[in-house]
């Protein structure tokens, strides 16, 4: 049944790619992996391959590229991407010395990957479970292990019409799972390699705040003022919060939305009733006078909410909210939309103080305004939220060392 779901996948990616972007950089994308590995795999070196589907992924696998590179140069990295979103945006990353796209996981792709690469060990990172890939991984004793995993009740491994499929699960040398209750699925059809080691966004995220220096157009704009800055946002989150600060002149806002073609920014720039700038456009001075910042472009946020009094994290008023840790990491409260329950860090960040659910406008000008009436809320929410990633970092320590023992025992 897989292999038959698979080809009609296929099939449906080959026609879709003919009217859509995305899925005709994945098609092209996957096909021309065979001429990328074919050129620059060297046959007399030792490659550990990384897979992660998009670049929420790579972050999370991102620590272990980077210690593996410092570590053991004696290894290369092959690091490949199934989504354009990861592929396009990291394709010119330094730690990794082969990217490409993964070809669509049918038999004889996995064959021939494995076939020009001769990986000595794998990692796939936190959802990706692909059938052949895997079987076949196993089937030459190449260790692979999931990194950042996470499991629920409700996936297809644990109900009885996914069973067959679950044997998956057992091709994998170890998993480095995020919580207990990971452990107690995989424990329940037979599995016990498994590490409780955390997310390994905790040490990313710990270590981007470590690097980052100042942006002089966002330290002009932030210059004594309150600023909430808004990442990863969508039309839904903007309709919430640009209301109201059109009308609360005591704020600065930072805006940076998920989607940044021409046509959202214009749509955004419409609806502000106060002076605004891009950054693209911006200078210091300019920023300095501007009460919205919109930032058009990728590859900035993480460094952006230092600047923040507050953040407010998109996509929970759609699929779901998109990484809140890069916010919680300097000590600022984080807010964010409704459909956030399959999120283990956003429940703990809510437990514990620091993260904040608001339902609509009104949900969220109630919040906003016990931030401005007591400032002694505000401060104690941010503490409670760069507390909880520092609590919940070293990830990273725990993978390594299972890892350099295996290392040791003769990858």
């Amino acid at each position: 049944m897989y292999h038959i779901l698979i080809s009609i996948y296929q099939l449906c990616v080959r026609i879709y790619s003919l009217f859509d972007k995305k899925a005709g950089l994945m098609w092209k994308g996957g096909r021309a992996a065979f001429d990328v590995l074919g050129e620059q795999v060297d046959a007399h070196s030792k490659y550990i391959w990384v897979h992660a589907a998009s670049l929420g992924e790579f972050e999370q696998g991102r620590p272990l590229i980077e210690y593996l590179k410092k570590e053991h140069p004696e290894y290369k990295i092959l690091l490949t991407f199934f989504s354009p979103s990861g592929y396009e945006v990291r394709k010119n990353y330094e730690g990794a010395d082969i990217i490409c796209y993964l070809p669509l996981d049918t038999r004889s792709n996995a064959r021939r990957f494995l076939s020009l690469v001769h990986p000595c060990m794998a990692f796939f990172i936190k959802y990706e479970f692909w059938y052949n890939y895997l079987h076949i991984l196993k089937q030459r004793q190449i260790p692979v292990y999931s990194v950042s995993s996470i499991f629920r009740p409700t996936q297809v491994f644990f109900q009885w019409y996914g069973r067959r499929y679950s044997r998956v699960l057992h091709c994998f040398t170890h998993f480095f799972v995020q919580n207990e209750e990971s452990r107690a699925l995989l424990a329940e059809i037979g599995i016990s390699n498994v590490t409780i080691s955390g997310d390994t966004r905790f040490d990313r995220v710990q270590e981007i705040a470590s690097k980052v220096g100042a942006l002089p157009i966002l330290s002009a704009f932030a210059k004594d003022a309150r600023v909430f800055v808004a990442g990863s946002s969508w039309q839904p989150d903007e309709r919430v919060f640009i209301p109201y600060f059109n009308g609360e002149k005591r704020w600065k806002v930072i805006l940076a939305p998920h989607v940044v073609d021409e046509g959202h920014l214009q749509e955004i720039e419409q609806q502000l009733a106060r002076p605004v700038v891009r950054y693209s456009k911006s200078t210091p001075a300019l920023a300095e006078e501007a009460d919205y910042l919109i930032i058009d472009g990728y590859g900035l946020l993480s460094s952006v909410y230092r600047y923040g009094t507050v953040a407010y994290i998109g996509g929970g008023f759609g699929t779901g909210v998109h990484n809140v840790l890069e916010a919680a990491v300097w000590q600022i409260p984080v807010i964010f939309g409704p459909n956030n329950g399959r999120f283990m860090e956003i429940q703990q960040l809510k437990h514990c103080g620091g993260g904040f659910e608001i339902k609509d406008e009104q949900d969220f000008g109630e919040l906003m305004q016990k931030i401005i009436s007591q400032p002694g809320f505000l401060q104690l929410a941010g503490e409670k939220a760069g507390g909880y990633v520092r609590k919940n970092a070293g990830a990273i320590d725990v993978i390594v060392k299972k890892v350099f023992e295996d290392i040791k025992a003769g990858c």
